[in-house]
């Protein structure tokens, strides 16, 4: 059976990757397996280069073909800020409150109709052979004025999904799937999956 690596260590994105896999006959392998976990610093300026960045060099260090995600919110009216710095918004240590907070505060005399933004989700899969497939989805939205439900992590309770009425944490986690950006990148994955892994 063949061996693909997952390059990250939130349990979530492995549950949801490996059940994208499912179909294939490939045994994944993540950080909990390994002895000792890489610390890839993200110091590309762009969500592909970041995923790229992470499934490569666990591809070196495993010789095992890898994946990688990044991810993050982009706010219109910020100029893409919080972006590929989404989770150390605030700092390199801050809190999902904390972050959240930093983008109230920068958006508190914007206009309801000027907080548009999107998430992104670039997903890399590196092979041993050193070739590339790079997919990204994404998700349109609006930036709310106060945090709504309680499901999800991240900047879900500020982010409003008009089509479907609902911010990212109001949701559960099937309704999600079905708006996310995460989702989507996973969608094209799977679509290209069977021409890439023989």
């Amino acid at each position: 059976m063949d061996k693909l690596f997952l390059a990250t260590r939130n349990k979530g994105k492995i549950e949801e990757f490996s059940e994208l896999l499912a179909p294939y006959k490939i045994e994944i392998v993540t950080t909990y397996d390994l002895d000792k976990p890489l610390d890839v610093a993200e110091t590309e300026d762009t969500f592909r280069g970041n995923a790229r960045l992470k499934a490569t060099a666990y591809m070196e260090h495993t010789g095992y073909p890898s994946l990688a995600d990044d991810s993050g919110l982009v706010v219109d009216v910020l100029n893409g800020r919080p972006g590929v710095c989404s989770a150390r918004y605030a700092g390199d240590e801050s809190t999902d409150r904390e972050n959240n907070k930093k983008l109230l505060e920068e958006l508190k005399n914007v206009p309801k109709e000027k907080k548009t933004a999107k998430f992104i989700s670039a997903i890399a899969l590196v092979f041993p052979n050193n070739s590339v497939q790079i997919v990204e989805g994404s998700c349109d939205g609006l930036i709310i004025d106060e945090p709504k439900g309680n499901n999800g992590f991240g900047y879900d309770p500020l982010f409003f999904v008009p089509e479907a009425n609902k911010t990212y944490a109001e949701m559960t986690p099937s309704e999600k799937n079905k708006y996310s950006h995460r989702a989507k990148a996973m969608q094209k994955l799977s679509r290209i999956l069977p021409s890439v892994w023989r």
